[in-house]
């Protein structure tokens, strides 16, 4: 069954993509597809937060018809078609999956990632990168470029043997933070700043939560309460540019008791 709706929604992308198709859709190129590939993908993380199925189902719906889009572009141009990029991926999970697929023992994820960078490293493409940090793409967001970077170098070793470590590594790169503020040095202050949150990925990484969530989470919550500040000044018909903060920190410590935040 899921072949046919597959099979129906290449249908629909040549019909848009057609003569006597979508306008917009005729326009589209790769390059302007862009943002809409990461606008739907991030829409699914959120609809993941939120916990909704019914929502998540929908917007993964979103990202493969991105995926559909692109593969058409590419199909118009003599490129590839979508049956190219299914075989390829289909090829490539069986090839590092030889613990599935074939006979190799492979007993614990620590391992299967070990051999995963091993196998990587002899496949086109991959041969000629001098470093195991090549191929973390440099548009990824921050947070999760530093979680994925810190990963690589973890698998060969480069990493921490307690979280207690880390926490003393932070604590040394906090202090180095303070020194900079007397001097007020701008350059100074934004390179130790860069420190400490890369060893807060790094606590992050090593206790096994995702840091890019976790902030969002942190975000979510942030405006839940706050609104909930500005739903209660409203209320008692005060403007908050004229409440304390005293009276703005009641009302967000009332925003966690009621299960805002």
């Amino acid at each position: 069954m899921a072949h046919e709706g597959f099979s129906q929604l290449v249908e629909i992308m040549a019909r848009l993509r057609g003569p006597d198709g979508c306008p917009w859709d005729r326009e589209q190129t790769r390059e302007s597809l862009k943002p809409f590939l990461v606008e739907e993908t991030y829409e699914v993380i959120e609809a993941i937060d939120e916990g909704s199925p019914d929502k998540v189902k929908e917007e993964l719906g979103d990202v493969l018809f991105q995926v559909v889009f692109h593969s058409r572009v590419a199909e118009e141009a003599g490129e590839f078609t979508i049956d190219d990029v299914l075989s390829r991926i289909a090829e490539k999970m069986i090839r590092r999956h030889p613990h599935v697929f074939g006979d190799k023992v492979l007993a614990t994820s620590k391992e299967v990632l070990v051999d995963w960078e091993a196998m990587k490293k002899t496949e086109e493409g991959y041969k000629d990168r001098k470093s195991i940090l090549e191929g973390v793409p440099k548009e990824l967001p921050a947070l999760t470029r530093a979680h994925r970077l810190q990963e690589r170098a973890a698998r060969v070793g480069f990493n921490w043997d307690d979280v207690g470590d880390v926490i003393a590594k932070l604590d040394e790169e906090v202090g180095e933070f303070k020194d900079t503020l007397g001097r007020r040095n701008p350059s100074e202050m934004e390179d130790e700043l860069g420190d400490i949150f890369f060893m807060l990925v790094n606590i992050s990484r090593f206790i096994g939560v995702n840091p890019e969530d976790a902030l969002r989470k942190t975000i979510s919550k942030f405006i839940r309460r706050f609104q909930y500040i500005e739903e209660q000044a409203a209320l008692s018909g005060k403007e908050l540019s004229a409440m304390t903060l005293a009276e703005m920190e009641a009302l967000w410590d009332e925003a966690k008791a009621t299960g805002r935040g």
